[in-house]
């Protein structure tokens, strides 16, 4: 159940993140230029590792990183609030 949990978090994940790429946020000017590497698409393959990393870990037994991926997600959720929104 927890590897359920944490792949449809991480769908919700990828889907901000990519939301938050595609912004034209002026804050992404800003930021290192490995961000911007193939389109953006080398911070997905970090967002890709840290979900498979969490499917991993939890498909071993260890149940507490769902809560973990929650937090991260959660995280996700308002940072990308705060940049689509236009209030960072």
């Amino acid at each position: 159940m927890a590897i359920v949990a944490i792949f449809l978090l991480g769908i919700g994940n990828f889907a901000m993140h990519k939301a938050v790429l595609e912004s034209g946020h002026r804050m992404l000017s800003q930021v290192p230029g490995y961000v911007h590497m193939l389109g953006g698409k080398a911070t997905l393959l970090t967002e890709f590792l840290a979900l498979l990393a969490a499917m991993l870990l939890a498909s071993t037994g260890w149940t507490w990183v769902l809560w973990a991926y929650c937090g991260y997600s959660a995280l996700n959720g308002i940072a990308a609030w705060l940049i689509l929104t236009d209030r960072l």
